[in-house]
């Protein structure tokens, strides 16, 4: 069952290195290597609506954005081009209506174009960079709702994507809750850490008291 986080929710203000240690206190993965912000707001929370692409048919020619119109509100667009680099799969049209329609951010393993568009508008991208050359005619939407890699993780629809200036991580749905509340409580922890160290305790004492070396370690490890 997918996870629901109201727009309050204090989940949705965790960063993705506080996410990210929190994925490691549970042995899971989810870092998505090479994947950054190219235009729009540095900020990503949502469940994952999936797009695969192929190389294109000749006899079909099938289309590239068309999905668009069945993304949810508050969904993150999770495109996986198998990493080119030489055509794009996203491009102005797409974040403008993609931005009108309440779609939360796009997240593509390739490339864009038209970022000046997607940074005009405000609507956040992240891909592994950009490039002018269309995918029409090159490549064509595979399936929609399945399973596809991001840089070295696998997103599942449904599965929580987070993104800020550091980058993209991925956390399973069914481990979401989970995966917040630890990150939630590594937070106070860390502020506890640096609160204690401004007032003057030496910061390994700090770390120390409050046991920061330990924070990211499964209990058994611990």
């Amino acid at each position: 069952m997918t996870q629901v986080f109201p727009p309050d929710h204090p989940a949705r203000e965790l960063t993705t290195a506080e996410v990210s240690d929190a994925l490691d206190f549970f042995g899971l993965p989810g870092s998505a290597l090479g994947i950054g912000l190219v235009a729009g707001p540095a900020r990503i929370f949502g469940p994952a609506y999936t797009v695969r692409f192929a190389p294109v048919d000749p006899a079909e020619k099938g289309t590239v954005g068309d999905y668009i119109d069945n993304v949810p509100p508050g969904a993150v667009v999770v495109l996986d081009n198998a990493g080119r680099l030489d055509c794009t799969v996203w491009g102005g049209i797409l974040s403008q209506v993609a931005k009108q329609r309440g779609v939360a951010g796009t997240v593509i393993n390739g490339v864009c174009r038209d970022t000046a568009e997607a940074q005009a508008c405000g609507y956040p991208l992240y891909s592994r960079g950009r490039f002018m050359r269309t995918g029409k005619d090159r490549v064509q939407v595979e399936a929609v709702e399945v399973p596809v890699s991001l840089g070295d993780v696998r997103v599942r629809p449904g599965d929580i994507l987070v993104g800020d200036p550091d980058g993209i991580v991925v956390v399973p749905q069914e481990r979401a809750g989970e995966v917040f509340d630890r990150a939630l409580t590594t937070r106070r922890a860390e502020q506890a850490i640096l609160e204690d160290a401004l007032a003057g305790m030496r910061l390994s004492e700090a770390r120390s008291k409050h046991g920061y070396h330990t924070l990211q370690r499964k209990p058994s490890e611990a």
